[in-house]
């Protein structure tokens, strides 16, 4: 099941990593992980990001990282907010960097670091207002 894909205390490290990047940012981070993916990766995080209901962030700047574990397939999508801030190739690049640890074996690794870089973006266009709530859950979501 894609609930035991990541131990315990590896769910805690990415919850950690998300609750760090969301810290300095009123951006939100989302993580999904499911087993597999039928459609190409970028269209189920487009589903998932809409079920999830990312898209209903008050600035639009929400990012869903999703990874399908048996396919061994995923994505990073964000928001229009922070697409039209970010250079072209932000997520690509963020991609290319976990996928070089998830080769490795070191998945947990590969997206604590995907999100803590995507939080710097965040930080970066989106900077924390007094005003700001945790408008998305901090915990890792799982489909089947």
């Amino acid at each position: 099941m894609a609930k035991d894909f990541f131990s315990k205390n590896q769910q805690d490290q990415i919850v950690e990593s998300i609750k760090i990047a969301e810290r300095n940012t009123s951006g939100e981070i989302q993580l999904h992980v499911e087993e597999y993916c039928k459609l190409d990766p970028i269209e189920r995080a487009i589903e998932v990001f809409s079920h999830l209901e990312i898209h209903k962030t008050e600035l639009k700047n929400g990012v869903l990282f999703y990874l399908a574990v048996k396919d061994k397939k995923f994505a990073i999508i964000g928001d229009e907010g922070i697409n039209k801030l970010v250079p072209d190739d932000f997520w690509e690049t963020i991609k290319s960097e976990m996928k070089s640890n998830f080769k490795a074996g070191r998945f947990c690794e590969g997206i604590c670091e995907g999100i803590l870089k995507a939080g710097e973006q965040l930080k970066m266009h989106f900077p924390y207002q007094a005003n700001d709530s945790n408008e998305l859950s901090d915990e890792i979501s799982f489909g089947q």
